[in-house]
């Protein structure tokens, strides 16, 4: 195949990825079932295989996503200090957005989702994970912690191909908020921002009323709930 369909793929795959990710920070009425990532329809249609940095409600809300998106395969959760018996108490639990459909079960080392077996691991250091291995070549980052190129290295070099952050980058990432500037990414760099909730909140709606009508001046308020930093 050309080197122009190589770049077509790995556009696509990052794109779906991203997608999956902005979904689970930007917003909390997601119900695991009702948003899933665009769907190809292209001949590049193929299984993307995934991986997730941390396991607190962004990883987790990452996960349901994943195993509801036909275009993704979950493959490993790296998740700290977490056993998997309660990694999946905490996955099927959730007071929002209610109890995970399909089964939830866990063994030694793995959660088994819907049947399916996914590899778990509590590593401090991500490039012990043995992404590569695992077949999770793009990784949501949702630790708080790998949020620069430097940091985030270590995905890459546990076997990743490309890191997504789940939150605002902490150096000159590329950050895209889909549905806004996701063309610019151009397989240029492997590692990519989804930027804040309230960026993704916020941004698609003044995208679209600024190119309709233009905005001469704005006021925004954010409601948040109390977090440990905010």
């Amino acid at each position: 195949p050309s080197l122009t369909y190589h770049c077509q793929i790995i556009k696509m795959k990052l794109t779906i990825a991203a997608s999956l990710i902005a979904t689970a920070s930007a917003f909390s009425s997601f119900n695991g079932a009702s948003i899933a990532a665009p769907k190809s329809t292209s001949a590049l249609q193929m299984s993307t295989g995934m991986g997730i940095n941390g396991f607190g409600r962004i990883g987790r809300l990452v996960a349901r996503i994943i195993m509801d998106d036909d275009d993704c395969e979950l493959n490993a959760i790296n998740a700290g200090s977490a056993t998997a018996d309660y990694m999946a108490y905490q996955y099927k639990y959730d007071t929002i957005h209610g109890i995970a459909k399909g089964t939830v079960e866990s063994e030694e080392g793995a959660l088994i989702l819907n049947g399916k077996k996914v590899s778990t691991s509590n590593c401090r250091d991500p490039s012990e994970v043995g992404w590569g291995e695992k077949n999770a070549e793009y990784v949501c980052e949702s630790t708080g912690i790998f949020l620069t190129q430097e940091k985030a290295k270590s995905i890459i070099d546990g076997g990743a191909k490309k890191v997504i952050y789940s939150a605002p980058a902490k150096d000159d990432s590329l950050t895209c908020v889909v549905g806004v500037n996701e063309d610019e990414y151009t397989g240029q760099t492997d590692y990519i921002s989804c930027a804040s909730c309230t960026t993704n909140g916020l941004a698609p709606m003044v995208k679209a009323i600024n190119d309709e009508f233009g905005i001469e001046e704005a006021l925004m308020t954010t409601v948040h709930a109390m977090t440990a930093t905010q």
